[in-house]
């Protein structure tokens, strides 16, 4: 009965970790090319992989969740999903220690975890695993040949694939089947905007400070720096460490990923209320606007530009990315956040998101 209950339980976490990062592929993918960046394994030759690693990372959580689900070639699964949970472990570790993802996309955008939160549930679902392999050992001796594997299970089994396989091509081709984001159709982003400075955040920078008599180092933040004369008056021991100085977040805001939703000409004014206020407003996004070809530029414009009553942006990284209209800027990854393809068009009326579409399915 325990062994049951347990078995369900990790086998759903495992399911649903699959199916919102399913759903998603393309901005899980963006969450591997963090991992495969400079700043934190520094493989940027994987990069061009991550959408591919995405697939294989999403692929093993499902099925192997699923066959858990059915007690499907148990010993197999389990043993293939420790060493799933191991690897996983690592990375939550690593971006924890070293503070360096900052979101591990374990759930994609449904449920946001800290890369310490992340990393504990991955030794307690380790840990569960583990249980579970000693729970079941005895049935796999005793069953070792004829383990219950009917051909309704692979039936079902073979169903669930089809399904998935569909979910994701739909997010890959087209727009997530299931939103998540804060950036969903309807969303207000002059409400959010709104919300956001009604209660921001609040943060404190924290200065390493080492005595360069002593060695000693210390953590000051702002304020008992400034307070404590013997940390900056002339002849104290006490230097800042060039490159060691952290910001912390000390009063939690509004949560909302709107917050980067900034909006600049290339001469660094900023747009972003003009485009919330406008009665409509279309942005054509591209966050990698060399990869684009200038044909298909062209049907965007030409496709945005019979649109005379709104108000139209390329925004993009590069100010010279659009032609015939007018250029702004983003960063980058602030526009995969709102885009999962490139390039891609978002439609706001008096700053409300009325639609989104990828633009090889806008221009059709």
């Amino acid at each position: 009965m325990i062994k049951g209950i347990l078995r369900f339980i990790i086998a759903v976490i495992f399911i649903l970790s699959g199916f919102v990062k399913a759903v998603d592929l393309v901005g899980f993918s963006f969450k591997m090319e963090e991992y495969f960046s400079p700043a934190v394994f520094n493989m940027p030759f994987f990069e061009k992989f991550a959408l591919l690693f995405s697939i294989i990372v999403v692929v093993l959580e499902l099925f192997l969740g699923f066959m858990l689900l059915l007690k499907i070639k148990l010993k197999f699964t389990l043993s293939a999903l420790i060493a799933l949970c191991i690897f996983f472990g690592f990375l939550t570790f690593y971006s924890a220690y070293y503070n360096v993802v900052t979101d591990c996309g374990c759930f994609g955008d449904a449920i946001k975890f800290t890369p310490w939160q992340s990393f504990f549930k991955d030794v307690i679902l380790l840990l569960g695993l583990i249980i579970l392999f000693a729970l079941y050992r005895k049935e796999f001796i005793k069953n070792n040949t004829k383990e219950s594997t009917g051909k309704l299970k692979f039936g079902i089994l073979g169903i669930f694939s089809l399904i998935m396989i569909y979910i994701m091509a739909q997010g890959i081709m087209h727009e997530p089947m299931i939103d998540f984001r804060d950036y969903k159709i309807g969303t207000d982003i002059a409400g959010e905007k709104e919300k956001i400075n009604k209660n921001p955040s609040e943060y404190k920078t924290f200065y390493s400070l080492k005595n360069q008599k002593t060695g000693e180092v210390l953590k000051v933040n702002q304020d008992d720096y400034i307070k404590e004369t013997k940390y900056w008056e002339d002849g104290s021991p006490w230097k800042i460490e060039e490159g060691k100085n952290e910001s912390k977040i000390i009063k939690e805001g509004y949560k909302s990923e709107i917050v980067k939703f900034k909006i600049e000409d290339p001469t660094g004014n900023d747009l972003t209320d003009t485009i919330i206020k406008a009665p409509k407003a279309i942005l054509v996004f591209s966050y990698h606007p060399k990869d684009v070809s200038s044909e298909l530029i062209q049907r965007i414009e030409a496709k945005v530009n019979t649109q005379k009553d709104a108000v139209i942006y390329g925004v993009s990284t590069d100010p010279n990315t659009f032609k015939t209209i007018k250029n702004a800027m983003m960063d980058g990854t602030a526009i995969k956040t709102i885009a999962r393809s490139n390039p891609f068009v978002l439609i706001l009326q008096n700053g409300k998101i009325v639609d989104k579409q990828p633009s090889k399915d806008y221009i059709k």
